[in-house]
């Protein structure tokens, strides 16, 4: 076995083990620039109104993609209004770190929306953990919610996971889930808005 091979067979097992959910460059903990990128995080709860349950009931009956009304935008739109990290993953097919995002330990009751363009991806009832480090669900929230490509990046192919509407990357899935549908949607935090659902706590 040549040098080259004691390298990359150690780091393609890894990514095997840790779930491999997305490739990308590494997650870097420094932005351009701090201010702003705050900023942009906030915007994207504030621009944009949350589906009441009766309309999340609607949409996740719904199977016709010609009824999402897609979501188009320039790279240089994108950069405007995403952050640094942001960018990375849903427009670049990077990956966040295991563990250490921020709805991997999501336990609240709830919808999960992509962040690039407010789509209801999932729902909390699908969630669970799969002790990969990523927050997993074993189906979407509907069957319009999400759309799929072909990824062979990483010496291996893999099912990329993409918002049905804006195209951006959410994460992949994998066939050792859960039942009942036995899929794993190992998605990146920092690709989705996590709206709680209020009336569990009254």
């Amino acid at each position: 076995m040549s040098l080259h091979q004691y390298i990359v067979l150690p780091v393609i097992l890894l990514f095997f083990h840790l779930g491999a959910c997305s490739p990308g460059e590494e997650e870097s903990p420094h932005e351009s620039d701090p201010h702003m990128e705050h900023i942009k995080m906030n915007q994207h709860k504030h621009d944009f109104k949350p589906l009441t349950p009766g309309e999340i009931e609607v949409f996740s009956q719904k199977t016709d993609s010609s009824e999402i009304e897609k979501v188009t935008r320039t790279e240089d739109e994108w950069r405007g209004m995403l952050t640094r990290s942001e960018y990375r993953i849903l427009r670049n097919e990077g990956t966040e770190l295991p563990y250490r995002n921020e709805y991997n330990s999501e336990t609240r009751e709830g919808i999960y929306y992509c962040r690039g363009c407010h789509h209801p991806l999932f729902t909390s009832e699908a969630k669970y953990d799969s002790r990969t480090g990523w927050p997993s669900y074993w189906e979407p929230l509907a069957k319009i919610s999400t759309d799929y490509r072909e990824d062979n990046s990483w010496f291996m192919t893999r099912t990329e996971v993409i918002c049905a509407r804006c195209d951006s990357h959410i994460g992949h899935v994998f066939d050792d889930g859960p039942e009942p549908t036995g899929l794993r949607y190992c998605m990146n935090s920092a690709a989705m808005i996590f709206v709680p659902d209020e009336t569990q706590d009254s």
